[in-house]
């Protein structure tokens, strides 16, 4: 009696989940632990937290994935409205943290508003289009573009380049994979040229000094530039097969700043070299490549433009991390997806790995 209770158990656990894109994001999960406890190998804390922000985040994932893409859609509308009103309740209740207003005390917890919008943007604007696929003309992109631009600007001036950034991308590629006329595509390119030194003097001046130090990062050595120097050192020094779990001295004579959050590329690239990097690499490619694959097979332009916008979402976060840890992009505060430490973005992700699992559980459903 008590076998066959376990095995419904365990048959109820797995339905609807996708077992390739489970695996490969707890591969990535497996090296994410491993690297956080290394960074904070005096602090191990952070590691038993981050345990407890993955069951969290499975168990959230869980949830998602049992709702057909049909019932997610009557959160879009609610769930965008919510998180634009915490963004400007941030402005009159928020406290700073290091300098930025992102944060709304709820008095036993905290919440960063601008995190509900990773998912509530895509949702928002996939419903959207969904809604008017029989007439998409101009004024829908327009109107979709004024959705995407109130929250981004509220994010960006907390300020939170990199989480607005992330937001921003998200909410276009709903727009690109909803028809976005390519002669718009590159009038909103040649205008964001233009408006450069517009743009220019809206940013603060740290991220003023972010950029000029991208270029040379040793004309402020112990200042802007010294997070760039110290991570592309670190990764220099993993060479081939990298030091050895554990063995990295950027990362235990703590040159390396925020070495367990935004910088933890650079612990990874120290401790595992060319190899392991080589090896994360094909696991975000294999977790892309999945996320498109359900993309593809999605019932309805809803399905499709979530998934897409979703997993592109995933290719925005490695890409923008890797790249400023390596000194390529400007340093904007985006976290490795699986890797860094964190328990709001860490659940934002695997809702993100939850939707995908529910569009293609339920890709043969007929269109409502």
């Amino acid at each position: 009696m008590v076998l066959p209770t376990i095995q419904r158990f365990r048959k109820r656990l797995a339905e609807n989940i996708d077992a390739p894109l489970l695996a490969v994001a707890l591969a990535i999960m497996g090296f994410g632990l491993a690297t956080i406890y290394s960074a904070t190998v005096y602090a191990n804390g952070r590691t038993l937290a981050q345990l407890m922000n993955l069951g969290v985040g499975l168990a959230a994932m869980w949830l998602v994935a049992q709702l057909p893409p049909q019932r997610l859609m009557r959160f879009a509308v609610p769930l965008y409205v919510i998180g634009v009103v915490l963004l400007a309740l941030v402005f009159l209740f928020g406290f700073k943290v290091n300098g930025a207003r992102r944060w709304l005390s709820l008095g036993i917890t905290r919440i960063q508003p601008a995190e509900i919008l990773k998912i509530a943007m895509p949702l928002m604007l996939a419903w959207y289009f969904h809604k008017h696929e029989e007439m998409l003309k101009i004024r829908h992109y327009a109107v979709a573009g004024v959705l995407l631009a109130v929250p981004f600007a509220l994010i960006a001036k907390q300020p939170d380049l990199g989480t607005a950034i992330l937001v921003g991308a998200a909410g276009f590629y709903v727009i690109f994979f909803a028809g976005l006329p390519w002669k718009i595509i590159v009038g909103m390119i040649a205008a964001g040229a233009a408006a450069t030194p517009f743009v220019w003097s809206l940013l603060h001046d740290y991220q003023r000094r972010r950029i000029l130090t991208l270029i040379d990062p040793t004309t402020d050595p112990l200042g802007a530039g010294y997070h760039i120097i110290q991570s592309t050192i670190a990764i220099g020094a993993g060479g081939p097969f990298g030091r050895g779990w554990l063995q990295g001295t950027q990362t235990h004579l703590e040159f390396i700043p925020e070495r367990h959050t935004d910088f933890i590329f650079a612990v990874f690239s120290e401790e595992r070299g060319l190899v392991g990097n080589s090896l994360l690499l094909i696991l975000y490619l294999l977790l892309i490549s999945r996320g498109l694959m359900i993309t593809a097979h999605a019932s309805t332009l809803f399905a499709r433009l979530l998934a897409g916008s979703i997993t592109l979402s995933f290719f925005t976060y490695v890409f923008v991390n890797m790249g400023m840890v390596s000194g390529i992009l400007p340093v904007v505060g985006v976290p490795l997806p699986f890797m860094s430490y964190g328990g709001t973005a860490l659940v934002t992700l695997f809702l993100g790995i939850g939707i995908l699992m529910s569009i293609q559980s339920h890709r043969m459903l007929v269109k409502q």
